[in-house]
């Protein structure tokens, strides 16, 4: 397990809560974003917008779902904010799907972004949250590492940062 992911009504001031109150940053926020996927055995839509930042060990995923309709991530909370999902990687994505179908768990939610795999199981009435799987993949790794860094050598500025094509801006 490497994530906590917590959906937000407000991605912005949520990240800036984070800051302030537990001193957890910068944030890293990525840009808004649809994707395809299959959820709860019917083809939908998601579109949502992610931040993300290092605690330690732990990084902590703040998602805002701009979905219209029902969602992985409208699920559990209908839209409030909420603990949403723990997240494990893993090298070998369909054992790891089988092992948790074998363990009974529905499959509540998979999609690709760029080059990665990722699923959501419903674990909902064992531990009250999902549990998303993602395919390690040496991009998404290389992402990891570098938020990690950044967040580690964080002085304090820019505690909140739009990602660009070039660097970042702040809100």
């Amino acid at each position: 397990m490497f994530q906590l992911g917590f959906v937000v009504d407000d991605l912005l001031a949520a990240a800036h809560r984070w800051v302030s109150v537990f001193g957890v940053g910068p944030f890293h926020v990525m840009p808004r974003g649809g994707s395809t996927c299959r959820y709860r055995g019917t083809d939908a839509s998601i579109d949502i917008q992610i931040g993300v930042a290092q605690a330690g060990p732990v990084q902590i995923e703040l998602i805002q779902d701009f979905t219209d309709g029902p969602s992985i991530f409208s699920d559990l909370h209908n839209s409030a904010t909420g603990f949403h999902q723990i997240c494990t990687v893993t090298r070998d994505y369909d054992e790891k799907k089988a092992q948790y179908e074998a363990l009974g768990y529905e499959l509540a939610c998979e999609f690709t972004t760029p080059g990665q795999r990722v699923a959501f199981f419903d674990t909902l009435s064992d531990f009250g949250f999902f549990t998303e799987v993602a395919e390690e993949k040496a991009s998404f790794l290389v992402n990891l590492s570098r938020i990690s860094q950044t967040c580690a050598g964080w002085d304090g500025t820019d505690p909140v940062r739009i990602l660009t094509r070039d660097g970042y801006r702040t809100p």
